[in-house]
């Protein structure tokens, strides 16, 4: 039998994955015209994420900042290097469209990983990152900070698609 901080794992994974899904089917909801369907998937894929950040704290996945920052380090650092290298090389032996995504998230993670370092250097130091313009390409998941590039280092997209999250 499982424990329940497997239970607490399995059931993170799984509210999370469906959180992403339900925002997925939303965009093709409302591209197909069904507004109402859309608002349902969207309001239950918030339903997913409180269920799986209440999981997460009772797993006891969120800690000081500092921790936070050095787990975010690690994760995405294992993900540009060990985790995408091999998807994106088997999805062009296989000529799979994935290799686009693969491809932009193995650049993408690298930048996170060297943001969230810069971030934790200033945090050790007791302070807050001196920047507070942070901007995401929508199609690549590259992230600048101050101002959007005229064009994506990673995907090429132009700089008015960029968002600035707030």
């Amino acid at each position: 039998m499982s424990t329940t901080q497997e239970n607490l794992q399995e059931a993170f994974a799984g509210e999370s994955q469906a959180n992403r899904k339900y925002v997925a089917f939303a965009s093709r909801a409302e591209k197909d015209g069904f507004a109402n369907v859309a608002k349902l998937f969207r309001t239950a894929a918030q339903a997913e994420t409180i269920h799986a950040m209440g999981h997460f704290e009772a797993m006891g996945g969120v800690r000081s900042t500092a921790e936070n920052l050095q787990s975010a380090i690690e994760g995405e650092t294992h993900e540009f290097t060990e985790m995408y290298p091999p998807m994106l090389k088997q999805a062009e032996v296989e000529k799979h469209v994935a290799k686009r995504m693969f491809g932009y998230a193995v650049k993408a993670e690298a930048v996170h990983a060297r943001l969230y370092k810069m971030a934790l250097e200033v945090v050790k130091q007791g302070k807050d990152l001196s920047e507070s313009k942070i901007y995401l390409c929508p199609v690549c998941g590259h992230i600048e900070l101050g101002q959007a590039p005229v064009a994506c280092p990673i995907c090429a997209t132009k700089a008015d698609k960029f968002v600035q999250v707030q």
